[in-house]
């Protein structure tokens, strides 16, 4: 297998493995809320967790929701500007702001990273005594992937840039 088919596979095989995640997460999500609201209302009783594991499959939503839009560049953003500029202009505004969206998630990502290092350090606790790093750990992994994937996106910026094409999120 060749570099750049390899690092197709990969993509295709990570690309599944968000979409995957976002659907396991989701259902999880509207089924544990779902069952929290009638357990609630009919039964008068609920899962003593459970508020808790909501917030916490929302934050890992988000993260894999982010992901997701990063990897088709599909994140809220100004096309009006970009439409209006020829295509070595385009080419760099989308430069520009993918350096700087790579650099922000690259901060996010480092200070997370911080953390959950001391998450764990102190055995701070979720879920009735899960150990909170696990569940936390989304943060760091998350950002650095937006991070890295924005990188990717700068490369083919500055590639469209000097080649003079006008760049769409379909790459």
């Amino acid at each position: 297998m060749t570099q750049p088919s390899l690092l197709k596979g990969l993509a295709k095989w990570g690309q599944r493995l968000e979409t995957g995640l976002l659907v396991v997460f989701l259902s999880a999500l509207i089924l544990i809320a779902a069952a929290q609201i009638f357990l609630r209302n009919v039964l008068d009783i609920g899962f003593p967790t459970g508020d808790e594991l909501l917030r916490n499959l929302v934050l890992w939503l988000a993260i894999l929701g982010g992901l997701a839009a990063s990897r088709e560049e599909r994140h809220i953003s100004i096309d009006v500007i970009t439409r209006y500029l020829s295509p070595k202009l385009a080419s760099a505004a989308m430069l520009v702001v993918s350096i700087f969206v790579a650099g922000v998630c690259g901060f996010i990502a480092q200070a997370s990273f911080v953390l959950v290092k001391d998450a764990y350090e102190y055995h701070d606790t979720v879920l009735g005594g899960q150990p909170a790093w696990i569940v936390q750990v989304i943060l760091p992994v998350g950002f650095a992937l937006m991070s890295w994937r924005y990188l990717t996106h700068c490369l083919r910026y500055a590639r469209k840039l000097f080649a003079g094409v006008k760049p769409d999120a379909a790459g």
